[in-house]
């Protein structure tokens, strides 16, 4: 089901939130963000909360691709594609 379908459903509020966040590895490299919600297996959304990557927490990309780096709380931090996928940030937040 696409975005369009989903207005049928979905109040002007609720799509306006799914339009701000975006996957962690969409930002582009110097791109500020804000973790709003990790979301996937349990195992992994417990292994990311431990490294740091909570709701909340502001990051900046500063290799995007896979794998990327990113800054958060003084640290750099590598990933796979595939690990970030589930971090969802709102762009835009301040370091």
């Amino acid at each position: 089901m696409n975005l369009i379908c989903l207005t049928r459903f979905l109040t002007p509020y609720v799509v306006i939130i799914m339009l701000e966040l975006i996957p962690l590895d969409f930002l582009q490299p110097g791109q500020t963000a804000e973790i709003d919600q990790v979301v996937g297996d349990p195992s992994r959304v417990h292994r990311l909360q431990e490294l740091g990557l909570r709701q909340g927490t502001r990051v900046e990309m500063v290799q995007s691709g896979s794998p990327c780096i990113i800054r958060t709380s003084g640290s750099k931090l590598c990933f796979r594609r595939s690990e970030t996928l589930g971090v969802l940030v709102k762009a835009g937040g301040h370091i």
